[in-house]
């Protein structure tokens, strides 16, 4: 299949096809244009290296962010500003490179270590979406693509530095949760856990407003930590509106995952959002999914679940086969989610 780099390179084009129209809902919830509604802003200076007052402020807000928002921007993280442009400059370059080099790694199966494709999953997908992606396993094995010469470094350490700021993040959310600040770490193995590096690319769209970068959908495993090349795209779904996250220069954008709403028995939710495209500049998002062992099994943390009060709302499934099912079947919202929650009965 043709990327969608390339197809937005044709001279003269001037309309998409119409595989790539989405049908946006009747009911499609209003975009907010309320100055008030920004997601919260943690200063990760504050939750690790602060007075323990501080400290205990900001794993408070840490979690009201994660119970009211889901997603937060990180400011002060210590990853340097050269290193992020460098990883985004780098995943330029490989979209760059011609389709014949970026077919070596058209993988198949979502559990392949290195896999660059177009939409989500263009075999099932019946609109398809304005995108190109990369998405590779870079924990607890390193993998990465040869071309660009210098991508694997640059790949390597920023991976390594994203998942030091990730593990402070899910202590400070382990302790919001009153289960200690290693119980996340500890219950699921997060030594061994999973880490994804999934670089988007959406080029300019003659018609922006007919086409989708990415639908609204959550994102499996505990954490995803964003960074975007400055132009903006990213909508988070909140209290019934749409809200654009217009993120500050060498942030982090953090959102809580499916796998984070599982553990926390549905206090911290995951939350649906989308990508929409432009017709003026290219966008790149690098997105990075932090999740336990692949063949670990999921449930809520025994401590959140009070058989009189609080019982068990999700069911337990190994980290492996939700992604499978996630990354197989169409993107709908949370509907994966639904395949293991449990109903009042």
């Amino acid at each position: 299949m043709i990327s969608i780099k390339a197809l937005a390179e044709s001279p003269g084009l001037t309309s998409i096809p119409p595989t790539y129209t989405f049908t946006r809902s009747p009911n499609d919830e209003p975009v907010s244009d309320d100055p008030e509604d920004s997601i919260p802003i943690i200063d990760f200076s504050l939750l690790t290296s602060g007075t323990p007052d501080q400290r205990s402020k900001s794993i408070h807000q840490l979690g009201k962010a994660c119970q009211d928002w889901g997603f937060f921007m990180v400011i002060n993280h210590g990853v340097p500003e050269s290193l992020m442009k460098a990883m985004s400059d780098a995943c330029g370059e490989f979209f760059n490179l011609t389709e014949e080099e970026k077919r070596e790694y058209g993988g198949k199966h979502v559990l392949d270590s290195i896999r660059c494709g177009t939409s989500f999953n263009a075999s099932v997908d019946k609109v398809l979406f304005w995108r190109d992606f990369l998405k590779i396993f870079v924990h607890p094995q390193f993998h990465s693509p040869s071309k660009p010469a210098a991508f694997r470094e640059i790949l390597l350490e920023y991976s390594k530095r994203s998942r030091e700021l990730a593990m402070e993040l899910l202590k400070g959310i382990s302790m919001s949760l009153g289960l200690g600040d290693t119980y996340i770490q500890n219950a699921l193995n997060l030594e061994l856990g999973l880490q994804l590096l999934a670089a988007n690319l959406y080029p300019p769209c003659p018609e922006p407003e007919l086409a989708m970068g990415m639908p609204p959908h959550s994102d499996h495993g505990l954490l995803t930590l964003l960074i975007q090349n400055g132009i903006s795209g990213l909508q988070v779904q909140h209290q019934s509106k749409w809200v654009n996250v217009n993120s500050i220069p060498n942030a982090f954008v953090v959102n809580v995952g499916d796998h984070m709403e599982i553990t926390s028995n549905g206090k911290y939710k995951s939350v649906v959002h989308r990508a929409l495209v432009n017709e003026k500049a290219t966008r790149i998002s690098i997105a990075t999914v932090i999740g336990p062992p692949l063949d670990t099994v999921v449930g809520p943390a025994p401590k959140l679940v009070h058989r009189e009060t609080n019982a068990p709302a999700y069911t337990g499934i190994k980290y492996k086969e939700y992604m499978q099912l996630q990354q197989s079947n169409q993107l709908d919202g949370k509907s994966c989610l639904d395949h293991v929650r449990i109903l009042p009965a």
